[in-house]
């Protein structure tokens, strides 16, 4: 359990750097205004035709803080999961182990 769980918070940090360089590079190309833009077009009324000028705001889906928020929390979920999973794993396997015996490996020194 307690390797299971560093591991999974390994792979938690991994999974948080990750998500921060992907959205510095996106947002750096400009990826995200493009997408917010492109919403707002396709959702905005076209006032000649009588429609009011609104549209979906998008950029709030895309800031930094909500997209960060559901990493972490995705990430915290992902660790309890893993953490959980691996010690049921283990305990299922030392149990098959026990009944069948086991794997047994013999080492033979080359000559």
């Amino acid at each position: 359990m307690k390797f299971s769980f560093v591991m999974s918070l390994v792979c938690f940090v991994v999974l948080l750097v990750a998500v921060t360089v992907l959205y510095v590079i996106l947002s750096g190309l400009g990826v995200f205004n493009e997408i917010s833009t492109t919403i707002n077009d396709l959702t905005r009324n076209d006032v000649s035709t009588g429609g009011d000028a609104g549209g979906i705001d998008a950029s709030s889906w895309f800031s930094f803080a909500r997209i960060f928020g559901y990493t972490v929390l995705v990430g915290a979920l992902n660790v309890l999961l893993i953490t959980a999973l691996s010690t049921v794993g283990a305990v299922i396997y030392n149990l098959a182990a026990d009944l069948v015996g086991g794997v047994e490996v013999t080492l033979k020194e080359a000559e």
